[in-house]
Order: structure tokens, then sequence, then C-alpha cells
């Protein structure tokens, strides 16, 4: 396992973290066994992954419940990063909502808070002051955000400094960050962390076309509009997206590495990206995504990647947010 400064902080973070909604029974994933969770967390520690990153939203709670109880007794191997619902962003509701994750957490201070989505409502002077107060009150090391584009991150830098990370939708067939808002977190020594390295699946191989994507998963800007499970109106890229599987699938040939592992470690050659968030339900799913910190994939290479998927990047354009239209975008 390799490990990068998370932006401008002193915390250490292991390239490749665990993400932890998967972690818990919920409505997304389907059934989840405790025992199967913990004994993930327990490989994570054997892998040297010492990255956990969870949400309050995250099957209302019951994340955080799962992996504080994992955790009793091995805290300090573990970097624990948590989220903010986009409702809690105001001062007193921010306070309740931390409390509320280190209570579910069962720990005295949580390494990294993050806001999960900007809230144009709530004046970001008044979030980022409770944000300086929490961490100054020691129940917090630092904090970061979750989908801030370019303009929510300009707000932000200009209200006052500290922020730590940005954690974004990033993959080979989600690309939009590249345009804005990652040049803007390189800038500002702000560590990009990636969410959906895989794109819900896509890039492990196993849908040759749309039609073979389950209904829920079917929902980002790829698909049509035209899928039930759509809320964005647009006509979507089945085409680009499932041709660029396949340019992706035949350079993991040529390689001789899954589709996952060079995935992730195409994403790792990225500027300013501190580690990738793969979600695992056990511990065969976490080994999978832990080797691709060992991969060191050629600049040729990773050119032809980019060019495979450039296609599904000029299709999808500039907003980040995957599942809604410009002009509805939850970020900006």
């Amino acid at each position: 396992m390799k490990y990068r400064k998370l932006g401008s902080s002193e915390i250490e973070v292991s390239t490749v973290a665990l993400g932890g909604w998967a972690l818990a029974t919920d409505t997304t994933w389907g059934e989840q066994d405790e025992r199967d969770s913990r004994a993930t967390i327990d490989a994570a520690q054997d892998l040297g992954i010492n990255f956990i990153d969870t949400a309050e939203g995250y099957a209302k709670g019951a994340s955080e419940e799962v992996i504080g109880r994992a955790l009793k007794g091995r805290r300090d191997r573990f970097v624990v990063a948590t989220k903010a619902a986009r409702q809690n962003l105001a001062p007193d509701a921010l306070v309740r909502a931390c409390e509320g994750s280190l209570k579910r957490l069962q720990i005295d201070t949580i390494d990294l808070y993050q806001l999960h989505w900007p809230d144009p409502e709530v004046p970001v002077e008044d979030t980022l002051g409770a944000l300086q107060g929490l961490r100054d009150e020691g129940k917090i090391r630092a904090y970061g955000v979750c989908n801030f584009g370019r303009d929510n991150l300009t707000g932000l830098l200009r209200a006052g400094d500290g922020v730590v990370s940005n954690q974004l939708a990033y993959s080979l067939l989600a690309r939009a960050i590249e345009y804005e808002v990652q040049p803007l977190c390189s800038d500002h020594g702000i560590g990009i962390l990636c969410y959906s390295p895989l794109a819900q699946g896509l890039l492990t191989g196993k849908f040759r076309t749309a039609d073979d994507v389950p209904p829920g998963r079917a929902r980002t800007r790829h698909f049509s509009h035209e899928r039930p499970q759509t809320r964005h109106g647009e006509g979507g890229c089945e085409e680009e997206t499932f041709q660029a599987v396949e340019a992706v699938r035949a350079i993991c040939g040529e390689l001789g590495h899954p589709m996952e592992e060079v995935a992730l470690g195409w994403l790792l050659a990225q500027p300013g990206v501190a580690s990738v968030l793969a979600g695992a339900r056990n511990p065969e799913q976490l080994k999978k995504n832990a080797r691709a910190a060992g991969l060191e994939l050629e600049p040729s290479v990773v050119e032809q990647l980019a060019r495979g998927t450039e296609s599904v990047k000029s299709a999808l354009g500039a907003n980040p947010d995957l599942w809604m239209p410009a002009e509805k975008a939850r970020m900006r």
C-alpha cells in the first residue's frame, strides 16, 4: 500500500480507501451481513488501507454504526472520514450532526469531516465558522467538502481557508472535473478524493450494453432519459459509454491486468488525487481494489486510456453533476 498527504494537511491516507456506504444494509445496495463488514475492515487493516469514508446519510446512519463497532480497540489504525448532510450546514445543525456522527462512530474525534453537498441557502461563511469551531474544540482534525464545483469552491475559498479535500465523482467515464474543478483544487492544495471510481460497476467490465445495467444503477447522465430511473431529461451517451468500456477492456487485455485495477490506477496517476474511494462488501472485493495501489501505469498507457474515453468526456461536458442537467445541477 502507498500513502499520500491529504491536501495541505499532515494526515496521511492510503491511496486506496474503503468506501463505507455498502457496509450496512441499505435500499441502494441491499442486505449486508455485519460479519462480512467486520471481515472487510479486518482485511483493510491487513492490506494497509488506513482510510475509511462514510456519511451520516449512508443507510440512515447505520454505516457509521457498523464502522464504529468494528473500530473498537483499533481506532488508532484508521483515518475516519464522514459527512454532514446538505440539510445540516447551518451552524447549529452542523454541530448537532457532528456530535451525532461521533456518537454513532463511538469515537472522540473525526479525522476528516466533510460537507456532503453544497447548500446555497446557507451562507458559506457561517458553515466555515462552525467547521473551524469544531476543529478548535478537537471534535474534528480537518475538514473538507464533497461535490463542490468551481463556483461553490471559489465562494468557499473567498470565505476562508482550511479546506483540505474535495470528494468528487471521478473515473475514466466521468471526467467533468478535469475542465475546471481539478485545476482549482490543484492550485489551492486541495486533495481530490475520487468516489464512484469504477462508475458504479461499468468499469469492471461485467456490463456489455446499457440494457445489461440494473435499473438502479442506470441513473447517471450516461443513460437515456427514457430509462425510468433517470431524472436528468438528457439524451445520454450510451453508445459512447459502451464503446469507451470496450476500449478500456482492450487496453487492459494488452496489459494483462483487470479492468478495475487499471481504472483505479489511472485515477491515481491524475494530478491532485489523494485517494480513490472504492466500496467493498467483503474482503475479496477489497483485495481486488487494493492491488491498484501498486500499479504504476506508463505515461503512454495513461494517455491511451484518456483517448479511449474522450468521447464520453466530450458528450457529458463540464457539468460535474452526474445525475442532473446543468440548469438543475446541485453543484456549480
